[in-house]
């Protein structure tokens, strides 16, 4: 405010022997009135825009290839950039690489790593050597930092709203298969190719994430990708785009009807585009054998595999399980968008992309088809809900995780998973996970980067399990309805989008009409567990009886109260959490008392139960088994 009365003042002197002072006047206090609003505004979303162009030449002998990109890159940010960042992550394959020394000096190492880089000759490293970077036509200086490059653009800002385009070419040597990218797999695929090219690091509204490649997880910029690809022509590419040019391929990807007409030469160049996504992976190998389903939702599905190898059955039957399973995620969870995916062996494991996953193919059809299913619902939480990974991976691994058991729950109940039945309580197993990293001492808060766990063991539960919970558990908070309308509702207003915790939980805030940051504060930024008891049990006024529950954890719950009594009837007793501001609706058929509110703060709660104590066979806290309450022995009383 002190800025614009210096600036009218400076105007009115300069203009008071002018006759256009009051049209000068009026503009000014028109500017005046809207200063504030200008001041108190919050800036929108915005998102920035990374659209490629890559020709890529293969040296497969030589396991090298050499790159060139026109990147496309629009600020829509209200920031003008004079720096940028790249990932370099073939870099981190390297003696010395801040992978190598986190995998060596880390308490439980991941055995596909160890210290597997340390070893490794210089034909079998991986390196990425950026040889000329432009933007919009000028050169421009760099540095490579290790798994970084570095851009300098203090001579060529990029202005907020403008879009400029980055020119540069590199040379990129693929290293041994040891984490997720690589040659040369352990079941024989040659080139796996992911985190491959220069990727351009996500600007946000927290600024730039310049990650460097530790171990684990991963952000990227929404935008297309058009990828060339020359390799030998005996090689089969498996990527998650679609192919543009069938006619000149073959190897599967033709329609019935079409001619292919290979052209002459030593090397056949595949050509896909991928539009809106924030990544692009591909797979090569030349006794690769591709499989197509077109499935119920009218997507394609693809699946490359090496045949012959004693898999073939499993690969075979794959097709319809993962076109029931993707029926149901479409369900549950929202439709999938794109009009294609790509089941791919090869990797180390299992891992996600846009379009695709790259799988190890050697499994039985239940291990086969629960990694398939994993790594296709990261489509939904990552791929589509693009959450900043290595601060929220717990939002990517533990949403998807908990819709993998859903969804396996459902294919088992229908027999698709052979000699698996379904589980009456599939979220069972995540809870005692969940409880065994609790008493293990080693547990951190959610709010842990990524690659800062102190332990792999603490990462993993944390982020595959603990983020599980927090869904599952948030069911119990809301109800069913809201929670399942929530799901729905999350996908549809965050797709295409970078989600954090807080936009996650104002959606179900929303659909359940509750207060939930108390919920998220505790359960992600604390290690405040819950644990809940029944302290005694004894007559009360009249025909009453009290009960005493006590509050042992940190962590305040509402409380579902079942009671049983001698002939069998039951009743559900609730008391809301004050901190909620409401109450879920009543579940299920059984009558249910709404008690006042329990508070977070009261070491203990009591209430009666209109009934003499004679009459009362059993009590037991969260009948449901929804609540993460980590001793469970205290939630049940039973008449001796």
């Amino acid at each position: 405010m002190l800025i614009v009365g210096v600036l009218l003042h400076s105007f009115r002197t300069f203009l008071k022997q002018t006759d256009i002072l009051m049209r000068f006047t009026s503009l000014l206090f028109l500017l005046l009135s809207a200063f504030p609003a200008v001041l108190l505004a919050q800036a929108d979303r915005w998102q920035q825009r990374a659209n490629y162009q890559m020709n890529i030449d293969v040296d497969a002998a030589k396991n090298q290839y050499r790159g060139s990109m026109k990147l496309d890159y629009t600020n829509n940010s209200p920031d003008v950039l004079d720096k940028a960042f790249f990932h370099l992550y073939f870099n981190a394959f390297k003696p010395g690489s801040m992978m190598d020394v986190r995998s060596r000096t880390i308490a439980d190492a991941d055995p596909r790593v160890g210290s597997r880089i340390s070893k490794l000759k210089p034909d079998e490293t991986g390196w990425i050597r950026v040889s000329s970077l432009k933007i919009n036509g000028k050169p421009v200086p760099y540095l490579e930092n290790e798994t970084i490059l570095e851009v300098d653009l203090s001579g060529s800002p990029i202005a907020a709203g403008s879009t400029v385009t980055f020119e540069m070419e590199w040379d990129a040597q693929v290293p041994l298969q040891i984490r997720r990218s690589g040659r040369d797999s352990k079941e024989g695929i040659e080139l796996s190719m992911t985190q491959w090219y220069p990727k351009l690091c996500e600007y946000d509204y927290q600024g730039w994430h310049a990650n460097p490649y530790v171990a684990r997880e991963f952000y990227g910029v929404w935008g297309d990708f058009d990828v060339k690809i020359a390799i030998d022509r005996n090689y089969v590419v498996a990527a998650g785009g679609y192919l543009q040019n069938p006619g000149q391929i073959g190897y599967g990807y033709e329609t019935p009807g079409m001619t292919v007409n290979r052209p002459a030469g030593e090397k056949l160049t595949w050509h896909f585009k991928t539009p809106n996504v924030h990544d692009f992976a591909w797979a090569a190998d030349p006794d690769y054998t591709q499989s197509v389903l077109k499935a119920d939702d009218g997507s394609i599905m693809r699946f490359f595999w090496q045949k012959g190898k004693g898999y073939d059955e499993a690969w075979s039957q794959l097709p319809a399980v993962m076109n029931r399973a993707r029926t149901i995620m479409n369900e549950h969870f929202g439709k999938y968008p794109h009009n294609e995916y790509a089941f791919i062996q090869g990797g180390d494991g299992g891992m996600e992309y846009p379009l695709a996953t790259l799988i190890t193919g050697d499994r039985p059809l239940n291990s086969l088809a629960g990694v398939a299913i994993h790594e296709q619902l990261h489509s939904w939480y990552q791929m589509i809900l693009g959450t900043n990974e290595s601060l929220y991976a717990w939002m990517d691994e533990g949403f998807t995780s908990y819709a993998e058991t859903i969804v396996e729950n459902e294919l088992a109940r229908e027999g698709l998973l052979p000699g698996r039945e379904p589980d009456p309580y599939p979220f069972e197993g995540n809870y005692a996970t969940y409880f065994r990293l609790v008493a293990s001492g080693k547990e951190e808060p959610l709010t842990t980067h990524a690659d800062h766990f102190n332990t792999n063991f603490a990462y993993s539960i944390a982020s595959y399990v603990k983020g599980a919970v927090f869904l599952h558990q948030l069911e119990y908070v809301i109800g069913k309805p809201a929670f399942d309308r929530g799901l729905l509702s999350y996908f549809n207003t965050w797709k295409f989008k970078h989600p954090n915790v807080n936009d996650c939980i104002r959606v179900f805030e929303k659909e359940s009409g509750l207060e939930l940051d108390w919920y998220k504060e505790d359960w992600v930024n604390t290690l405040n567990t819950v644990d809940y008891g029944i302290k005694s049990v004894e007559t009360g006024e009249g025909k009453s009886t009290r009960v005493v529950i006590e509050r042992a954890g940190r962590m305040g719950m509402p409380l579902d109260i079942l009671v049983t009594y001698n002939n069998g009837d039951q009743e559900m007793f609730y008391a809301p959490l004050e901190s909620m501001r409401g109450e879920k609706p009543k579940e299920g058929t059984l009558e249910r008392t709404l008690l006042p509110d329990h508070r977070w703060v009261d070491p203990e709660y009591v209430f009666e139960i209109p009934s003499k104590m004679k009459k009362i066979a059993r009590i037991e806290i969260d009948p449901s088994g929804r609540m993460a309450d980590v001793n469970r022995d205290s939630n049940i009383w039973e008449k001796k």
